[in-house]
């Protein structure tokens, strides 16, 4: 006897996908690596700072890793700015990450918000069209109108829910926000208070008082210097961090390989990318970066972000080509050909300075390198103005 279609199964693949956490796009780091908090928590024998949910030890290990406790890696960077940013959001100051963009800043930023707080969804973006909404409160205008400025009728911003909650906000891009936006911090930061004027002076929630555990994460990029530079009240609030690129390319190898087993997690989708390959993808980055290559050539810098976020998504890219048009076996030719849209991103000149890497770095190694002679004369070829 045939079975009754159930309601199951006339739902669409997206409908399943919706009532799946493992099948959304990206999850939060708290969701992603949610065992190994636990595992943390359950092992946590040292002191936790009022309002925190791991030891400052443990969200070290969380981030910087520890092989005793199987937590992998996951900021490849200075571990010493690591333990001197867990020590600032102990303390009364905010901290402020800053560097060039795709140095990891807002990973980082999430990476602290999920140890600390078990909740990275408090977050601000900034940008021109950020108001005072968007870091105190709004309303709901409905409730506004049939009840008159209530509790109900609040719209609590992110800021304004972690002060309530004794949680990490972070507020990505603080140098893009309008100046009145940064004043707004400045009372948040110094005050840990926050006024609902609206409710009343009667009303014991017109006044918000940060529970223990609140703090601000902010990020702002170096190339942004001059949009709206934070006045000097506002940078005393802070404690200054900055991410530099990272230096070492075993480091960087690693990363992007991890990164990649975020990305693709579906084995028939991820090829393995061969290890002559990921050196190419790892050495352009890395010498178009610091401007020398291994042998000691001098190489024009790119006005582009050659950062290892760029080298990601190259290498994301390159694996999808292969994967969905062929052959694949990611090739050098892959590498080239995703290459050219970052080359060309921000400055017509920087096509000439990747065709004169392509002609004294990569053109000697591919006397003897085949993969490098795939990738050299696969780039040659594109048109790069």
């Amino acid at each position: 006897m045939a079975r009754k279609p159930s309601r199951s199964d006339d739902k669409t693949a997206d409908e399943k996908t919706l009532g799946n956490e493992a099948g959304v796009l990206r999850q939060s780091a708290e969701q992603r690596y949610a065992r190994e908090l636990r595992r943390l928590a359950a092992n946590d024998a040292d002191a936790r700072p009022p309002g925190w949910r791991l030891s400052a030890r443990a969200v070290r290990r969380f981030i910087a890793g520890d092989e005793s406790q199987g937590i992998q890696r996951k900021f490849y960077g200075d571990d010493s700015l690591v333990d001197r940013a867990i020590v600032t959001l102990i303390g009364a100051q905010g901290l402020m990450l800053v560097g060039e963009p795709g140095t990891a800043k807002s990973m980082l930023s999430e990476l602290l918000a999920a140890a600390i707080s078990g909740n990275s969804d408090f977050v601000v973006q900034g940008s021109a069209g950020t108001n005072e909404d968007h870091v105190r409160y709004s309303w709901n205008y409905a409730l506004l109108l049939s009840q008159g400025p209530t509790a109900a009728a609040l719209v609590p911003s992110p800021v304004l829910s972690a002060m309530r909650h004794g949680r990490i906000v972070r507020i990505e891009e603080l140098t893009r926000c309008p100046p009145e936006i940064q004043d707004t911090m400045i009372s948040i930061l110094s005050e840990k208070t926050m006024a609902i004027p609206e409710l009343g002076d009667a009303n014991p929630a017109a006044v918000v008082r940060a529970r223990p555990g609140f703090n601000v994460i902010a990020t702002a990029n170096l190339r942004d210097r001059g949009v709206h530079e934070m006045s000097s009240a506002l940078k005393r609030r802070f404690n200054f961090e900055t991410v530099h690129p990272i230096a070492d390319p075993a480091f960087e190898r690693e990363l992007i390989l991890r990164q990649l087993a975020e990305r693709l997690p579906d084995e028939n989708a991820r090829h393995a990318i061969a290890a002559d390959v990921l050196d190419i993808i790892v050495s352009v980055f890395h010498e178009l970066r610091t401007g020398r290559s291994t042998e000691g050539i001098q190489i024009a810098r790119p006005e582009v972000v050659m950062s290892t976020a760029e080298a990601v998504n190259v290498a994301h890219a390159a694996l999808l080509e292969a994967t969905y048009l062929g052959p694949s076996q990611v090739t050098g030719q892959h590498v080239a050909n995703q290459l050219h849209g970052i080359v060309l991103k921000d400055n017509p000149e920087d096509g000439k300075k990747f065709r004169a890497y392509v002609e004294h770095v990569a053109k000697p190694r591919a006397m003897n390198n085949p993969e490098w002679r795939v990738f050299y004369d696969a780039a040659r070829k594109q048109r790069l103005s």
